[in-house]
């Protein structure tokens, strides 16, 4: 597939890295200031005159969006899930959309690890007693003080064996951990007992979730689904929001039949005020950090500007998620 040379190309959050830079020497690039996200209204606006998008995961670039940006050529998306982009719309319009894999596997394998750790060890609710003045002489110790759960010697379930999940398996096993996993299509990973969905939910003290948000997988933990976790499980989940349905978490939670969650992805983000996990016991809470480490998102970055770059000359992306575009 080749275009003319394009020359407007929108950004809609400024980017670390260099490639982006490069990028600007070789079309008219304009960039969203901020402060902030870029409004919906003003991507709309500044899309109808751009050949090509370089978008985040907060931007949702749908059908409505596509149709009104009948000049648009290519979608570079800094993330690697794409589910705020309408993948048929853009392929019926052959339209490639870029996205940036591999590079956040570490980062985000970090970050359900150090959920499952702050979970287990009720790091951010001994953090609050400490900060609150709790701990005072008379209370500064006991036996059953801020007891917490043991990583070795309990079994880790994981949801999904991707890469991240894979990354996951591996940090398991350095704590002693037995891991066993489900995949919708059969995988074997070294060192992990491959299970049926139902088992690994019944089997695990820990379960932790690597599944992309899809139509098969959206609501894949519901309230029937939660309820095979064996009592006093801990959900962790750094995948994305709407695979969980949050409601049936919260109340799991708030009857004591969990015992705990981590959760940086939600179905709304940010998270709203009114959302049950809010006050729901045994949870830590963080806001979509699972790739954020500097050197991952300058990586990100350099990657969308890639996939952009190629798109420029009128070359297939290099990480494109529709290359049926190409033909």
């Amino acid at each position: 597939m080749s275009h003319a040379p394009l020359s407007h190309i929108y950004v809609t959050h400024k980017l670390p890295g260099e490639r982006i830079a490069e990028l600007g020497q070789h079309c008219d690039m304009a960039c969203w200031p901020g402060p902030g996200l870029l409004p919906r209204a003003t991507l709309r606006s500044e899309v109808a005159a751009a050949e090509g998008l370089v978008c985040l995961l907060t931007d949702r670039i749908d059908a409505t969006l596509i149709d009104a940006a009948p000049r648009l050529r290519f979608v570079s998306s800094v993330s690697v899930g794409l589910d705020h982009v309408d993948l048929a719309a853009a392929t019926a319009r052959g339209i490639p959309v870029g996205h940036t894999p591999g590079v956040l596997v570490d980062a985000t394998a970090d970050t359900a690890f150090a959920l499952l750790l702050a979970t287990a060890r009720r790091v951010a609710e001994a953090d609050a007693y400490v900060r609150g003045g709790h701990w005072r002489p008379e209370n500064a110790w006991s036996p059953d003080f801020f007891l917490g759960r043991d990583l070795a010697g309990a079994t880790l379930g994981l949801v999904g064996l991707g890469a991240i999940g894979q990354a996951v398996a591996r940090r398991a096993a350095a704590f002693g951990m037995r891991v066993v996993g489900w995949n919708r299509s059969p995988r074997d990973v070294p060192g992990v007992e491959p299970l049926s969905l139902e088992a690994v939910l019944s089997a695990s003290n820990f379960v932790s979730v690597h599944v992309a948000l899809t139509a098969e997988t959206r609501g894949l933990l519901d309230a029937e689904r939660l309820a095979q976790l064996r009592r006093g499980a801990i959900l962790i989940n750094t995948a994305r929001g709407g695979i969980v349905d949050e409601v049936a978490l919260a109340e799991a939670l708030a009857s004591g039949r969990l015992g705990g969650a981590g959760l940086d992805v939600y179905e709304r983000e940010p998270l709203p005020a009114d959302s049950p996990l809010l006050s729901a016991p045994n949870t830590v809470l963080t806001p979509h950090i699972g790739s954020a480490t500097a050197l991952t998102r300058q990586r990100m970055a350099d990657l969308a500007a890639a996939n952009a770059l190629a798109a420029l000359r009128g070359e297939r992306m290099p990480h494109c998620a529709n290359p049926e575009v190409y033909g």
